[in-house]
């Protein structure tokens, strides 16, 4: 499948998948400062083993009201193998970004564990913003800006297609000068 893109107007809908850990609180901040900067629906989803027994919706309704602000958030419990579940949401509800958090295990404890958040990435068609355990969650808003010339989404001030456009008329009009205006 092909990657979607993160321009503003092309992200409507952002995933975050929780397991109410430490690691995930880290991703839900940094979801909904997605969320809110794109002003897309936010989507809280929580993925339920097969053999658990208890759906914590309680929790999950008290987070995803943390999260919204105000803003309508969707709420939502799956069973299934946690990544799976979350890459078969995200396809069913055309999710444009999803944000995970990982608990950073490495070595044997990966290899017998696994890793949600690395079969998410791996799988899951829409960009996947893995959050580490220990992150602070001082994200305060995406390093995106508007370029000032064109508006198109971008990390400078002056995106690279319009500062070479400028530059080319530059030279353009240096080149006209030197040559009598002809």
């Amino acid at each position: 499948m092909k990657a979607r893109s993160l321009e503003a107007g092309h992200v409507r809908r952002v995933l975050f998948a929780t397991d109410f850990s430490e690691a995930s609180a880290a991703a839900a901040r940094t979801a909904q400062v997605f969320a809110r900067r794109f002003s897309a629906e936010l989507h809280v989803l929580h993925a339920v083993c097969v053999s658990d027994v208890d759906e914590p919706l309680e929790q999950l309704d008290r987070l995803a009201a943390e999260l919204g602000e105000g803003r309508p958030v969707i709420a939502a419990c799956v069973r299934g193998q946690p990544a799976d579940a979350i890459v078969t949401y995200a396809i069913r509800h055309a999710i444009d970004l999803c944000v995970v958090g990982t608990h950073g295990r490495t070595g044997p404890t990966r290899a017998l564990l696994g890793s949600v958040a690395e079969r998410v990435a791996r799988l899951c068609p829409a960009p996947v913003v893995v959050v580490p355990s220990g992150a602070s969650g001082a994200l305060v808003e995406p390093p995106l800006t508007r370029c000032a010339v064109c508006a198109c989404l971008g990390d400078d001030l002056i995106c690279a297609l319009c500062r070479a456009k400028i530059r080319g008329e530059a030279l353009d009009r240096k080149w006209r000068d030197e040559r009598g205006g002809r």
